[in-house]
């Protein structure tokens, strides 16, 4: 799919932005020390980026493929619900989350980076990769941020969704 650029009439309408947590909240590479426990490197600046979508009320989730109790501690601490460990049922999970919630495709933007982002991208209204997404996953983007994963991406996103609803600069 051709990337366009991400204009306010494509945010206004969303009302749920989801994540994927590994390469979108980080940067993609994982540090594991010798007994196995495992750190990742994420940008302080997305909590205030969420912290705006709470007050445009505008909701967030992160879908995660792993199981780490380093997605939940790092959710947990910027207050956005998680579900985690689903290994192939992304999409699967996303579409019955949008079931639960009575939302239409047509008001979520998805925020990828990988091959196992593919569907929940194809199937939402606003598709959204991070600059160093995986080629598979550019393809199926409508949008692609400016900033990498782990290094900005969500902040830009989030400013992006205030834009839309209060004007550059907001």
């Amino acid at each position: 799919m051709p990337i366009t650029p991400l204009t306010a009439e494509h945010l206004r309408p969303v009302t749920l932005v989801v994540f994927d947590f590994d390469g979108v909240f980080t940067d993609n590479r994982v540090l594991v020390d010798q007994d196995g426990k495992e750190a990742v490197f994420c940008s302080r600046a997305d909590g205030l980026g969420l912290q705006a979508l709470r007050r445009l009320g505008v909701g967030s989730l992160v879908l995660s493929t792993e199981t780490n109790p380093v997605v939940s501690a790092r959710a947990a601490k910027l207050g956005i619900e998680c579900v985690q460990g689903l290994g192939d049922t992304k999409w699967a999970t996303l579409r019955q989350t949008l079931i639960d919630r009575g939302l239409e495709a047509a008001r979520v933007a998805y925020v990828g980076n990988d091959i196992n982002d593919v569907d929940c991208l194809r199937h939402v209204a606003v598709s959204i990769c991070v600059a160093d997404a995986y080629p598979a996953a550019l393809d199926v983007a409508r949008y692609v941020t400016q900033r990498s994963g782990g290094l900005g991406a969500v902040r830009e996103v989030c400013d992006l969704m205030v834009e839309s609803r209060e004007g550059p600069g907001a």
